[in-house]
């Protein structure tokens, strides 16, 4: 086989259960010859990703995936890659969506406890370990606390959208984040367009016309859920809309323990060349010069 890539994982830094060591040595293992750490909102674990990367003899990919607004759908998701992790715009923009998170959690806690839930912050940041604070590590402490079987009830029974401890927090325009992105030197990437849920070709189409005025450069094309007659549609709307395709398997470890890291479902292959054309991007645009 060829050599193969992930361009879409998360570590303990976010909502992942490797911490970022951990991912970079499960991927060497796995027989991957790229990875890109991509966590929600924040990249405080890139650097350790990269350090070991060399160490491991494995090429590792600076990432973010950032949550924007998409009402009525709820949200869509927007990978960054190749960014400068040191500009003031990505640092500034990093830290607005970590004091969105901060102030919505005690919120969903004052909900769960008004369901006669006894759960605490303090529980919920230890159990986060000094990392990023989210839904999954509340989620985690109602599983430990014997209130649901397991993470997946935990979002369905009370904190996914429209359950009785769920709270919205704030998020970026789309617009925005792919803009934010750019001016950091990155390359903004559409993430797992199936979960967009736009209904028809025409409302997809309009969408990827509008995102590429705001200066969208690519798209998720090999992704673990597609059915192959999506993996086909994403690949010729990247050619038509002159999209660079990408591709990941959105590993999060066991909290999604049936999808493996470079191979998703078992069915997934993101070729080594997928990246090589992202450089050739970055190298075009005189973003980044040195990869390894």
């Amino acid at each position: 086989m060829d050599k193969f890539i992930d361009l879409h994982t998360h570590s303990t830094v976010s909502d992942g259960t490797m911490t970022p060591s951990e991912l970079v040595r499960h991927a060497k293992k796995s027989g991957l010859s790229a990875i890109a750490l991509t966590d929600h909102d924040t990249i405080d674990g890139v650097d350790e990703a990269m350090k070991e990367g060399k160490s491991a003899g494995i090429e590792v990919i600076a990432g973010v995936e950032i949550s924007a607004d998409f009402a009525p759908h709820s949200e869509m998701h927007l990978l960054g890659y190749f960014f400068d992790g040191n500009h003031k715009n990505i640092t500034s923009l990093l830290e607005r969506l970590k004091a969105s998170r901060d102030e919505r959690n005690p919120k969903i806690i004052k909900k769960l406890n008004e369901l006669g839930i006894d759960i605490t912050l303090e529980e919920v940041k230890a159990e986060a370990k000094d990392k990023l604070v989210g839904r999954p590590h509340i989620a985690s402490v109602l599983v430990k606390k014997g209130y649901v079987k397991n993470i997946s009830e935990a979002f369905e029974k009370y904190i996914s959208v429209g359950r009785p401890a769920y709270v919205k927090r704030e998020k970026l325009l789309p617009k925005e984040a792919i803009e934010e992105i750019k001016k950091c030197g990155g390359i903004p990437v559409l993430a797992h367009p199936i979960y967009l849920g736009v209904r028809t070709i025409e409302e997809l189409n309009a969408l990827l016309k509008e995102l590429k005025g705001y200066g969208l450069e690519g798209i998720e094309v090999f992704y673990s859920d597609n059915m192959p007659h999506e993996t086909i549609l994403f690949l010729k709307l990247a050619v038509e809309y002159d999209l660079v395709p990408t591709g990941g398997s959105d590993f999060h470890g066991y909290l999604k323990p049936h999808i493996s890291i470079g191979t998703g479902r078992g069915d997934l292959y993101v070729p080594y060349k997928v990246l090589e054309e992202m450089k050739k991007l970055a190298e075009k645009k005189g973003r980044v010069k040195s990869y390894e």
